[in-house]
């Protein structure tokens, strides 16, 4: 009967306890975040049966029993009572770092407090999906695809050996007292431990503080790199042939404020010689947001009137700064990497590369007790801020479909050659083609070798990734060999085939030889021998009633595949497995269409989870007619039907693929993608339409050459 308390590290953890202590009817009463986990007050069904009564108003304090004898009602009662007034207390009490939850604390709010602006928290809180929306914002659930949202936003270096491995000069800029002279030294000494000393020379063009140069002579004279000084007059063009023999160079400029209108002689006079100079924004993490977001705006302008660009920035004083949240916020709406960050002056030890999770945690980990934000808009005109909304949602998800789709990029490019004369196009997709093997292929989905229904081509092969699912780049029939053997025999780097048709017995020979794994879908009328009589497939399954079903996507719906087997044999003694499937409603049981296959008998019955992903991928086929169909209308038959039909399938693959796969990383990415659609009923049509729109878009903005194609890389 009474309440009892159990804590655990997360939501599940604690409500796996109250269901082994109290069973599946247990009441929660009360629940609430702590510094450890989840803490949650419950008691059993029962038990809030057998106290239902309540407690009168002024019952007289009930005198004490014996040792031995039952407890009285009265004083039961008097028990629930204080543990009711314990909960009440443990309500009342804030929750750590929560102190002004209510109904209306929302994702938005969450970020608010954290210190995202306001166009942000607006964006990603719009984006929230509606299967999370219901959940409180500190839900595992919901914070997991909270930290997804940000880190997606997220740019970061790659690695070390991508920035210090890349010979040529980079310039450090930014305001005074950013941290750029000891960020200098920093990756002066970081470049030292993997290079050594020779192929590095310091260079300051700082002679307005009174010993700066001393204090970056002093690092160079630890590191045994020398040290040259650029006075302000003078182009870096001049001091190109006394660094002609150093492999890096790294300049310490003289920090300028924001506003000061030499910012743009200072970066002129940086991309004033003979090689390139990398620019990088040094960001001070303890300034005031509106400071650094116009800090972010300026230079880059001041970037741009030189000609050069500025995409790079590094982050100081983090240990310094209250909150981390503004600081992201503006690198993530202007599109920065993050290359470094730095939290403390020991050098080199208090500089690490950008790491993309650990800046999302300290982000979100301090949390304001109001949700008041800054704007967290830039400086430019409304419609330019409007474009970059959008622009940034686009990007983002392209990012995202690379990420997740096999081969994507190269479907990207698939779709680039569209821009180019037409006399080019089936040369520039020979050459994307023979690409094809960078994609992680473990299997291929095959295609009837004959046109698909109402139109003149057949239906390119879906290559399947590790999981299953279709990679981008698809498989055109007319460029493979003749022939079953030989064509599959191709494809050396894929384990499972999915086949269309029961192929000839020296294939399916070759195929156990290879000890590959393989499923046939055949036809009813398929003759195999049963018991040593010979059946049809219809005939030998007509009186069994499939008795297991599994869940699969079949033509844009949730359906069951029921199914039964039994182990046959053909006329030559090769045993196999057939498969009678039945695609039912899993609401009305109708049955929706039926299947037959065959599979190795050597595979068992593990090899179901093909079936599916077969039934899965015939919708490509569908969806690949819709895209030819846009694809044609829109670029009025200028395109070769060769790229039309790699651009119209892939797109129809990446479609199917988001739309079968079921984790967590994939429905994120659905519903996000989804949301450039128009609603429909079924979902693939719905993902079609919103790929197209994504790479149509894509394509437009890249032949405008109004946006970088770095910006989409």
């Amino acid at each position: 009967m009474s309440v009892r308390r159990f804590v655990g590290a997360n939501s599940r953890d604690v409500m796996r306890q109250v269901r082994e202590a109290l069973g599946d009817d247990a009441l929660i009463v009360a629940n609430r975040r702590t510094e450890t986990g989840v803490e949650i007050l419950a008691m059993a069904d029962d038990a809030a049966l057998d106290t239902a009564p309540a407690v009168p108003a002024q019952a007289p304090a009930p005198a004490p029993a014996a040792p031995s004898a039952p407890p009285a009602f009265e004083e039961l009662s008097a028990q629930l009572l204080r543990e009711m007034q314990d909960m009440r207390a443990l309500l009342a009490r804030p929750s750590q770092g929560d102190a002004s939850v209510t109904p209306d604390f929302t994702v938005k709010t969450l970020l608010a407090r954290a210190g995202f602006g306001a166009e942000l928290c607006e964006e990603i809180g719009c984006a929230l999906p509606a299967t999370l929306a219901a959940l409180h914002p500190r839900d595992d659930q919901v914070l997991t695809w909270l930290h997804r949202q940000l880190e997606a936003r997220l740019s970061v270096l790659d690695g070390e050996d991508a920035f210090f491995d890349r010979p040529g000069i980079v310039a450090l800029v930014g305001p005074t007292g950013v941290g750029k002279t000891t960020t200098t030294a920093k990756l002066a000494a970081r470049f030292v431990m993997r290079h050594g000393t020779e192929p590095v020379a310091l260079v300051t063009t700082d002679s307005f503080r009174i010993g700066a140069h001393e204090q970056l002579r002093i690092y160079a004279r630890l590191l045994d790199a020398p040290m040259y000084a650029l006075d302000a007059e003078q182009p870096v063009n001049e001091l190109l042939d006394r660094l002609h023999d150093k492999r890096w160079v790294i300049v310490d400029t003289v920090g300028m404020s924001q506003r000061d209108q030499r910012v743009i002689t200072q970066i002129d006079q940086l991309q004033g010689g003979d090689s390139n100079v990398r620019l990088v924004l040094v960001l001070n993490a303890a300034s005031q947001p509106e400071t650094l977001e116009e800090v972010v705006l300026r230079y880059r302008q001041a970037a741009r009137a030189a000609g050069a660009t500025l995409d790079d920035c590094i982050i100081t004083k983090q240990d310094e700064a209250g909150r981390l949240a503004p600081l992201l916020d503006i690198v993530m709406r202007h599109g920065l990497r993050v290359l470094f960050g730095s939290h403390g002056q020991q050098v080199p030890e208090d500089m690490a590369p950008a790491d993309r999770r650990a800046l999302v945690e300290q982000a979100l980990r301090t949390q304001a007790d109001d949700a008041r934000t800054w704007p967290g808009t830039t400086l430019a005109p409304r419609w330019s801020r409007e474009m970059l909304g959008q622009g940034r949602r686009l990007s983002l998800l392209l990012g995202r479909l690379r990420e997740r789709v096999e081969g994507f990029a190269l479907l990207e490019t698939a779709w680039d050659i569209a821009a180019l004369p037409a006399v080019l196009h089936d040369q520039r997709l020979d050459e994307i083609v023979a690409r094809a093997d960078d994609q992680e292929v473990l299997g291929i989905h095959w295609a009837p070798r004959r046109n698909a229904r109402g139109v003149e081509w057949s239906m390119p092969d879906l290559a399947l990734d590790a999981d299953g699912n279709p990679c981008a780049l698809t498989l055109l029939q007319h460029r493979q060999s003749a022939g079953w053997q030989p064509r599959i025999a191709a494809q050396a780097r894929a384990a499972v085939h999915l086949l269309p048709t029961l192929v000839d017995g020296p294939t399916q020979d070759w195929l156990e030889a290879e000890r590959l794994t393989w499923v046939s879908q055949v036809s009813g009328s398929q003759r195999v021998y049963w018991q040593g009589e010979r059946y049809a497939l219809a005939a030998l399954f007509a009186e069994s009633r499939p008795s297991h079903h599994v869940g699969v996507r079949f033509r844009g719906q949730a359906l069951q595949l029921w199914s039964v087997h039994a182990e046959v044999a053909d006329g030559d003694g090769r045993r196999h497995l057939a498969w009678y499937g039945e695609i039912r409603d899993p609401e009305s049981a109708k049955r929706v269409a039926k299947r037959y296959w065959l599979t190795p008998a050597r595979l068992g019955i593990e090899v179901e989870s093909l079936l599916t992903t077969q039934l899965q991928g015939e919708a490509s086929v569908a969806l690949a007619k819709r895209a030819w169909q846009v694809l044609k209308e829109a670029d009025g038959g200028e395109t070769s039907p060769q790229v039309r039909l790699a651009m119209a399938a892939g797109a129809a693959a990446v479609a199917t693929h988001l739309d079968g796969a079921e984790d967590d990383t994939a429905r994120a990415l659905r519903e996000d993608v989804m949301r450039l659609g128009r609603a429909r009923t079924r979902r693939d049509t719905a993902l079609l339409d919103a790929v197209m729109h994504l790479l149509m878009t894509r394509d437009a903005i890249r032949q405008l050459g109004s946006v970088s194609r770095e910006a989409f890389a």
